[in-house]
């Protein structure tokens, strides 16, 4: 095929998927502004004419392919569509934002200009350049919600695409992605686009895993369509005779949602019971409240199954955050599962797929749901006044905004408040008022006393003690989980430690004059000595050390004792470096080579799915792939990802941690001690055992060369008498 024909047909693809994004448009309540959507078509594909993607094929196609999603997946307008197909051409053609404004108005350029790449440092020169690029993003947001919309359907097409991209890359991508992206669609209410996002993820994280899961799924289909034919047949015969006009569904959970309950029950692929879920989506009858008929579909299910007592969701009284509302009943299925059920009317079914855009639709008839919203843009927008220094906090800040179960809880008065689960009584005094929370000592709990740190269930009735005496302590970062109560004791200790620092600067200027070195806080340490410091007292910024001066945590005798003692030790190189590697000895961080170190958060063996970071000193953090805070560190310091191979040293041990789970018997410890230590001559470096109503719980720390070693022990322990339950945990 000649160079022309190849171009001809290039073009004819383009054309066509730009006739279907426009036939979608024209099709949608917005369909009136054919002309500018065209236009800006035509601007995109001169901006971008003779562009290839990394794939090999016509940049114009991603814009296209950008836009389409705005539309269809989420229900955005014109504007939006002419954003997204013009979303790359400030940053990859020489046309500026203000070219934008000329030829398609303030409201798209402004949007453009969100979606635009930053160049440089601008929240601190520490900060990586996707956790800088996100906050941009952010603060965007805050004015505008289209272009984080906008963004997240750029981030699918990615994710889509993402194969044609180096492995590093798609580490790096993948590694945001589940980090940020997915959570952040889930909060905006894009069901449909975060399910998809996290299986993709999860494909390119874990290949092997992403196939083995598939590949079961596929082959499983014709088993669970058949189960779902035998459920579903009785309800739809029920709901025709009572003149419900309906579509029922089945639902399959998806890949990453099977993996995430593996993972946390500890369970194999065989035990997940519950795959196979429904879907009624219905509309209303005239007149009739959507909610009541909700109830009226309810009672009817489970007047022909029984219902989980537990496992009814009332979404429908009380909508989640995100907006979504639905009524949720698991039974049991004629063929012994228990299965669940989702029950919407068409408006909720509208907002649950396609979240903020539908959501907009309804809001003059339904504005509960848009309060709740507009408080969650309230609090980005509170978190954006107090920005922190550093913007991959920021990342982790805003991260904790994004929850996805949360909790229902009310005041003496019966006022309610939404906090995220596993939030505390502290949390809850916070959210009241930071007065309130800064002076707490305590908190009522259904007329119960409790203690700050005590985690809230769904319902309870919380009334906080106070004292005007009390003051924040320093462990009180560790009671809570929402990002009021974390920024505002962030505050306070800051204000706290003020005096701290300023006395602990004058100390260590002083230091320097006395010994004749030329270096200040002010005017600035050099790398070396300030590492070096920082290094023989264990901490790991500048601040820590100046305050812990200042308390006198750190004395002025000590730190002018490590200079005195050697005249070269904060200005030999060879002694920092010696420093360093003490350090990483007293840290447990025993080098694999001569610059692999294994990072205790995840404890990964040699044999394990491990991903590489490179530290500023030149060596290699590993972590386990699943770790969370190698998830962390790849959705901030995605160009620092090495590929690791993590291979045993001789003659070295490592340890793991292995949790045994069963029926007490007499002898059962004598004979898991006898496979680990005599079938297999491993050492047992630790083992607790606890017997509670005749089950037992064991965790035993055993030395071990390899993963592969870990899974024979299993193996060789479930065959034990009374064993249920053994697998590898990775923090006791």
């Amino acid at each position: 095929m000649s160079k022309e024909q190849v171009l001809r047909k290039e073009k004819e693809m383009i054309d066509q998927a730009f006739e279907r994004l426009l036939k979608d448009y024209m099709a949608s309540p917005h369909g009136k502004k054919e002309d500018i959507i065209r236009k800006a078509y035509q601007f995109a594909y001169q901006a971008h004419d003779g562009i290839r993607r990394r794939s090999g094929e016509p940049y114009i196609l991603h814009p296209i392919a950008v836009a389409h999603i705005a539309c269809k997946d989420i229900g955005l307008g014109s504007t939006s569509i002419c954003a997204a197909l013009l979303h790359d051409v400030v940053e990859d053609t020489d046309y500026t934002v203000e070219d934008i404004s000329n030829l398609f108005g303030e409201k798209v350029a402004q949007i453009v200009s969100g979606l635009t790449k930053i160049s440089g440092g601008v929240f601190g020169e520490q900060a990586s350049a996707q956790a800088e690029n996100f906050r941009k993003l952010i603060v965007t947001m805050s004015k505008d919600i289209r272009v984080v919309l906008i963004k997240i359907a750029d981030r699918l097409h990615n994710m889509r695409t993402l194969e044609a991209q180096p492995v590093n890359k798609q580490y790096k991508i993948a590694g945001e992605t589940e980090y940020i992206y997915a959570p952040l669609a889930h909060r905006l209410g894009l069901f449909s686009i975060k399910t998809e996002l996290e299986d993709l993820s999860f494909k390119y994280n874990y290949p092997e895993k992403y196939e083995f899961i598939a590949s079961r799924l596929d082959a499983e289909r014709e088993k669970r369509m058949e189960q779902y034919d035998n459920f579903s047949l009785p309800i739809m015969n029920r709901l025709l005779s009572m003149g419900f006009e309906f579509v029922m569904k089945e639902r399959i959970k998806s890949a990453y949602s099977i993996w995430n309950k593996m993972q946390a029950k500890h369970i194999p692929f065989e035990e997940v019971f519950d795959i196979l879920g429904a879907r009624i989506v219905f509309k209303p009858h005239p007149g009739a409240d959507e909610r009541q008929e909700c109830w009226r579909i309810y009672n009817l299910i489970t007047q022909i199954y029984t219902p989980h007592p537990s496992r009814t969701r009332d979404w429908v009284t009380t909508p989640k955050s995100n907006g979504y509302e639905a009524l949720h009943v698991t039974v049991m299925g004629p063929d012994g599962l228990w299965i669940e059920v989702q029950i919407r009317s068409n408006r909720m079914d509208d907002i649950a797929e396609k979240g903020l855009a539908a959501h907009w639709n309804y809001k003059k008839d339904y504005s509960s749901s848009e309060s709740k919203i507009e408080e969650w843009l309230g609090t980005i927008n509170d978190l954006l006044k107090h920005p922190d220094s550093d913007a991959m906090q920021f990342l982790d800040t805003f991260k904790l905004t994004l929850y996805d179960a949360e909790i229902f809880v009310f005041t003496p008065k019966g006022e309610m408040k939404t906090l995220p689960t596993g939030a505390t009584a502290l949390d809850f005094a916070f959210e009241i008022h930071s007065d309130i929370g800064s002076h707490c000592i305590g908190a009522k709990v259904n007329n119960k006393l409790v203690p700050l740190n005590y985690e809230l269930q769904s319902g309870d009735q919380v009334e906080i003690l106070t004292s005007k005496q009390q003051t924040p302590r320093p462990e009180w970062i560790k009671y809570v989980t929402t990002v009021r109560a974390k920024r505002e004791l962030s505050n306070l200790s800051k204000q706290a430690n003020k005096a701290f620092r300023e006395r602990g600067e004058s100390i260590l200027n002083d230091i320097f004059t006395s010994l004749g070195m030329n270096q200040s806080v002010q005017g600035g340490i050099s790398t070396t000595v300030l590492n070096t410091i920082l290094l023989q007292f264990s901490f790991k910024t500048l601040d820590e050390l100046l305050i812990a001066l200042g308390k006198n945590e750190v004395t002025s005798e000590q730190l002018f004792e490590l200079a005195k003692s050697n005249g070269r030790i904060i200005k030999d190189q060879d002694i920092y470096q010696k420093l360093i590697n003490n350090q990483k000895q007293h840290n447990n961080l025993s080098p694999i080579t001569s610059n692999l170190h294994i990072c205790p958060c995840c404890n990964a063996l040699p044999g394990d799915e491990v991903i590489g970071f490179k530290n500023p000193d030149g060596t290699i953090s590993v972590h386990l792939r699943n770790c969370e805070e190698a998830m962390r560190l790849k959705s901030q310091q995605g160009p620092k990802i090495v590929s690791v191979q993590f291979t045993p040293e001789a003659n070295a041990n490592y340890f793991a941690l292995i949790e045994i789970k069963g029926i007490d018997r007499k002898r059962m410890l004598l004979d898991i001690v006898e496979i680990i230590s005599s079938q297999f001559d491993n050492n047992i470096n630790h083992l607790t055992v606890s017997t509670i109503g005749g089950i037992f719980r064991a965790v035993i720390n055993v030395a071990v060369n390899h993963t592969d070693e870990v899974k024979n022990i299993c193996h060789q322990l479930e065959m034990i008498n009374g064993i249920e339950h053994v697998n590898r945990i990775y923090h006791e």
